[in-house]
């Protein structure tokens, strides 16, 4: 009883003062960024609730607009999306080419019994993805080949790099599902990534650091960049820069230091979005996980104007929006800069993946943050609902699950936890001086204590 207690009183405070981590209704691993048009798109791994090791079956999609508020798109690609794997749904990452986005994977494969390297391919960001070879892109057995990393140089040729304890690295053809040329190894040496391999160490030198896995490949001002997890467990974040992808590359340090996030291993991802750079990586930090129920974060930092990172030190506060929330339109409720003790499932309808709220108990919440109220006054609220047997309510309050009372949607039984129906209330009882300035609107969820209430699925403020 005192742990569930504590729990919970963990999340109360980390919601008042944190945006990170930025998902909490499951846990998430491995970040990938990913921008494309005005949203930036975050490609996730998925730790199951009560995990004693990465036991991962797939993987996550999450997108915002304004670094705050985040969609969760669902899990759009899983083991069972490729004939060959059967386990160990690892760290991936999205590129876009030529309108197409190919999402590159790591799993067990079920051919030659390790790990390997796979692709899926879709036509928009959030799928549906499919296996773009039927077949692994790169599979020896051997169980080095994860954490795989892409991206495309100014001259639009493609790299790929993996791998644990060393970096594996080849070009890709244009179709981004073929190697021209070989796999190769980079020279794992002591001036490369701050000792040499590992097989190649000697046991009584004390050295600077050492790659572990989770390779990041970017460029800046025309310097290569390979970010990875390092120094061994627990992992922090280091870098080495090279004038090319083949080397030869240097160390260049430390950017997120050893410190107390609840997990023994990290992974980051970087990318530029509306003119901020941002740091993503992963934490322990939610109730009840650690390091084997890890959670994505984010920080915004500066480049060092030669273009070196700064070191980066992981917060609770996260990042601050970039732009505001618009209330007044039809908004997936599966979008939220915060929650409490809600869930996310999906399900298939015609291709497409739909995504909405389940498992909401009283007292369970949604935060918007930085809503634009555009000096107009909210009326009506529909949101559409289903629920199996009692139904309950929505409250929506401003700036805490206590503040002020825009008004209560009720919601009853309606005969089934995917019978959906659209409810309606009108809103009342606020002036035009409580919306002057952007506020934070809470969806406060109550009924009956214990049971489940209803599961939804998009709400409307008009």
């Amino acid at each position: 009883m005192k742990t569930i207690l504590f729990a919970f009183l963990s999340l109360i405070t980390m919601s008042a003062n944190s945006q990170n981590p930025f998902v909490q209704t499951w846990y998430t691993s491995d970040p990938a960024p990913l921008v494309h048009g005005d949203r930036l798109y975050v490609y996730t791994g998925h730790d199951e609730d009560n995990a004693d090791f990465f036991w991962m079956q797939e993987w996550r999609v999450y997108s915002t607009d304004d670094m705050v508020n985040w969609q969760d798109h669902g899990s759009p690609l899983a083991l069972e999306s490729f004939s060959w794997a059967d386990d160990r749904a690892w760290a991936s990452q999205t590129i876009e080419r030529n309108g197409k986005f190919y999402w590159y994977i790591c799993a067990h494969s079920n051919i030659k019994k390790g790990m390997a390297i796979g692709v899926a391919v879709s036509d928009t960001p959030t799928g549906p993805f499919k296996d773009a070879l039927g077949k692994p892109l790169f599979d020896n057995g051997s169980w080095d080949n994860i954490d795989p990393t892409v991206m495309i140089d100014d001259d639009g040729q493609a790299w790929i790099m993996w791998g644990n304890p060393r970096v594996y690295y080849a070009k890709l053809n244009k179709d981004m599902i073929s190697f021209d040329g070989e796999v190769k190894q980079l020279d794992m040496t002591e001036e490369a990534f701050g000792s040499p391999a590992m097989n190649q160490r000697d046991k009584n030198k004390k050295y600077k650091d050492s790659y572990v896995e989770g390779p990041w490949l970017t460029k800046r001002n025309g310097t290569y960049q390979l970010l990875y997890a390092a120094g061994g467990v627990p992992e922090h974040i280091s870098y080495s820069t090279a004038p090319s992808p083949t080397g030869p590359w240097t160390y260049a340090g430390v950017i997120m230091p050893l410190s107390d996030t609840k997990s023994f291993t990290n992974h980051c991802g970087v990318a530029d979005f509306k003119g901020h750079s941002y740091f993503f990586y992963h934490t322990g930090k939610l109730p009840g996980g650690g390091g084997f129920g890890r959670s994505v974060a984010v920080e915004e930092f500066q480049y060092n104007p030669d273009g070196s990172f700064p070191t980066i030190q992981p917060t609770d506060e996260g990042v601050k929006p970039v732009a505001a929330f618009n209330p007044f339109r039809k908004v997936e409720g599966e979008t939220m800069a915060f929650s409490k003790g809600i869930k996310t499932e999906q399900y298939e309808e015609g291709k497409k993946l739909q995504v909405y709220v389940s498992d909401i108990h009283n007292g369970d919440y949604i935060k918007l943050q930085n809503v634009n109220w555009n000096n107009r006054i909210p009326r009506t609220i529909t949101a559409r609902v289903a629920s199996g047997l009692r139904g309950g309510e929505m409250e929506l309050r401003l700036d805490s699950i206590n503040g002020t009372l825009l008004g209560t949607l009720q919601v009853t039984g309606t005969g089934g936890w995917n019978n959906w129906k659209t409810v309606s209330a009108n809103l009342s009882g606020i002036n035009q001086s409580a919306l002057s300035q952007n506020t934070d609107l809470y969806i406060v969820f109550k009924g009956r204590k214990g049971p489940k209430l209803f599961n939804l699925d998009w709400w409307e403020i008009k």
